[in-house]
C-alpha cells in the first residue's frame, strides 16, 4: 500500500514539482495565500465583512506591484535570452522625468509652452517616453550585441548613467503634474482604483501571445539555449538581443508613466531604486532559468505575486521592514537552487 502510494500521487507530484516550474511556483503562491489569509485573522462580524477586507487587502497587493510587474515582464524574455538587465530602475526615471517636463502646467512645461495640454499633451508625452525607454534599451542592446560587453557591465553602466544625468538635470528644473494626468492610475472602477492591475494583466497576455506565438519569442527562447546554434541556423542574434533589451525599455516607459500617475511626482533619487532586484526575483522565482532558454511569462506573473504576499505576509505579522529582504533573498537563492537541482537530475 505504502509503494503504491509512493508510486501513484506521492511519485506523480514529485514529477510534477521538478519537471514542472509553473506547477510548483502555483504551489508555492497557494501555500503563502494561506498563510497570509490566517494573518489577516478572521476578528469580523460577518463574512461579508471578512470577504470585503480580504479583497480589499488583495487590491493594494495587486496595485502596489503592478509598476514592478510590467518591468518583470520585460526582464522575462532578457533573462530567457541569456540576458540581464540592471539599468530598469534608473531608466523609469529618466523617462518619468522626461515625461514629467512635457506635460507639466507651469513654466517647465515644454508642450504647454507651445499652447498643447490636457489629452493630447498627456498622449505625446506617454508616446516619446516609450520611445525614449526603446532608445534607451536599444543602447543597452548594442552594447551587448554588437560591442560584446557583458550584459551586467553594460546595464550597470546605463544605470549610473541614466540616474547621474537625470538628477543633475532636474536639478534646476521644477514641474508640476496635472490633475488630470492623475487619472490615467487612479480612475475607480467599481469603487476601486483597480487600473494600473488591468494594465499590468494586459501586457502580461500580450508578452504571453508574443513570447509563445510568434517567431520573435521562438528567437529568443534558441538564443538563450544555444547562441551559436541559432547563429548557424540564420537567426540573427544580434538584432533579436538588441529588440529584447528595446522592448524592456519601452515597458519600463510604460511603468514610469502609471507610476507617475498614480502618485503625481517622482524622487529622482531612489524612485525605482531596487526594481531590477525585484524584477528578476520575481523572473526567477517564477522558474525562468538564469542560465537563459527557459521561462515563461506566467510563471513570472506567479513570482510577482509570490513575492507581494509574501511581503504584505511579512507586514501583517510585523518584521521589520529590513529583515524583509532578507527573506527575499533567501526565497531567490532557494529558487536557484531548486533550479540546478532540477538540471542535475
Amino acid at each position: 500500500m505504502d509503494k503504491a502510494i509512493v508510486n501513484g500521487p506521492v511519485g506523480w507530484l514529485k514529477k510534477r514539482w521538478r519537471e514542472a516550474p509553473l506547477f510548483s511556483t502555483l504551489i508555492a503562491l497557494a501555500l503563502m495565500i494561506v498563510l497570509q489569509t490566517f494573518a489577516l485573522g478572521f476578528d469580523y462580524p460577518d463574512f461579508g465583512s471578512w470577504l470585503t477586507a480580504w479583497g480589499k487587502n488583495w487590491i493594494n497587493i495587486l496595485r502596489n506591484n503592478a509598476t514592478v510587474g510590467i518591468i518583470s515582464l520585460g526582464m522575462t524574455l532578457v533573462i530567457i535570452s541569456g540576458g540581464i538587465d540592471l539599468a530598469v530602475g534608473s531608466t523609469l526615471v529618466a523617462v518619468g522625468a522626461a515625461m514629467m517636463v512635457l506635460i507639466s502646467g507651469n513654466d517647465a512645461g515644454v508642450l504647454a509652452s507651445f499652447g498643447i495640454t490636457g489629452t493630447p499633451a498627456f498622449i505625446i508625452a506617454i508616446i516619446a517616453g516609450i520611445l525614449m525607454g526603446l532608445l534607451l534599451g536599444e543602447v543597452s542592446g548594442l552594447l551587448i550585441a554588437n560591442f560584446n560587453l557583458p550584459p551586467f557591465i553594460a546595464t550597470l553602466g546605463m544605470m549610473k548613467i541614466c540616474r547621474s544625468v537625470t538628477q543633475q538635470f532636474m536639478q534646476t528644473v521644477s514641474v508640476q503634474v496635472p490633475k488630470d494626468f492623475l487619472a490615467i492610475a487612479n480612475t475607480r472602477i467599481g469603487g476601486e482604483i483597480i487600473l494600473p492591475i488591468l494594465y499590468w494583466l494586459v501586457l502580461a497576455a500580450a508578452l504571453h501571445v508574443l513570447s509563445r506565438h510568434t517567431a520573435f519569442g521562438r528567437q529568443v527562447f534558441a538564443i538563450g539555449s544555444n547562441s551559436r546554434a541559432s547563429k548557424l541556423s540564420g537567426i540573427n542574434v544580434r538584432k533579436v538581443k538588441r529588440r529584447v533589451y528595446a522592448l524592456l525599455g519601452a515597458l519600463v516607459a510604460v511603468a514610469s508613466a502609471v507610476q507617475i500617475a498614480r502618485i503625481g511626482s517622482m524622487d529622482y533619487a531612489n524612485a525605482g531604486s531596487g526594481y531590477e532586484m525585484d524584477a528578476i526575483a520575481a523572473v526567477i522565482i517564477g522558474g525562468t532559468s538564469m542560465s537563459g532558454g527557459r521561462g515563461s511569462i506566467a510563471g513570472t506573473v506567479l513570482g510577482v505575486l509570490i513575492l507581494a504576499v509574501m511581503n504584505n505576509l511579512l507586514n501583517l505579522i510585523g518584521v521589520p521592514p529590513f529583515l524583509r529582504e532578507a527573506f527575499k533573498g533567501i526565497i531567490v537563492i532557494g529558487a536557484v537552487l531548486l533550479q540546478k537541482k532540477e538540471s542535475a537530475a
